[in-house]
């Protein structure tokens, strides 16, 4: 088994630890960083990252956990608990523990927000499927205010895939401490540019001025194989809107 390069090996059927193995510099962090994001995005459930047989100074270790957790911050259901025996990683905004056993035991007892997610077509139908479900997550998850705003955001973030990306794509969300969290990653590597209000005399362009207005925060995040565009809607957001 070759040492001299980063790179990730699953040692489970169910992918929950994934193992950096081998020599870790800077010029490595982007190798790493992308095989992390590549299984955050796939919406498997939360893993713990072992960094225990990494070869490395504590910058390089700490620079991808801190660049992974940037881009993952808000979206549904992608929890990770960190194994890093030196600690190299603590300060990055995530529990970091010294052996995978009490990284399992971690991250067994965080609390985890329940996800659904979905497989959709790039067809235009998508966008009714998208909005059934996001107004059944509202309803269960006790955030009915969010149900309209949530439907015009997931409506135009699945119509721009099947404008733009043409390509299948996965719809996530979870709720979180009064917040839904909706994603749509597909797999496409062009990535939505929002330059303001479009001109009032010119058709379409508006997609991402509704997701701008709607929700407190949006983005776009470029996984290998594609992005994952996501938005956060709060319900005292929508509260203060309506009074």
């Amino acid at each position: 088994m070759p040492t001299d390069a980063p790179y990730l090996v699953e040692t489970d059927g169910s992918s929950v630890v994934l193992h950096v193995v081998g020599a870790l510099d800077p010029a490595g962090v982007p190798a790493v960083r992308d095989a992390l994001l590549t299984r955050l995005s796939s919406g498997s459930g939360p893993v713990v990252v072992d960094f225990s047989d990494v070869r490395s100074t504590g910058p390089a270790v700490q620079s991808v956990v801190a660049e992974v957790l940037r881009e993952v911050a808000d979206w549904p259901g992608a929890d990770l608990v960190i194994c890093d025996p030196t600690g190299a990683a603590a300060g990055a905004g995530v529990t970091v523990c010294p052996t995978v056993d009490s990284a399992l035991t971690a991250l067994s007892r965080s609390p985890r927000a329940e996800v659904t997610d979905v497989d959709l077509p790039p067809v235009a139908g998508s966008a009714r499927l998208a909005r059934e479900l996001v107004t059944d997550g509202c309803r269960r998850w006790g955030l009915p205010e969010l149900a309209e705003p949530a439907c015009i955001a997931v409506t135009e973030m699945v119509n721009n895939v099947v404008a733009h990306a043409g390509t299948p794509m996965t719809l996530r969300l979870a709720a979180r401490a009064g917040a839904l969290h909706l994603a749509v990653r597909d797999h496409s590597t062009g990535r939505p540019r929002y330059a303001g209000p479009a001109p009032l005399d010119t058709a379409g362009g508006r997609g991402l001025l509704l997701i701008d207005t709607v929700a407190r925060r949006w983005g776009s995040s470029p996984v290998p194989d594609g992005k994952v565009v996501w938005c956060v809607l709060y319900a005292e957001d929508e509260a203060a809107f309506r009074d």
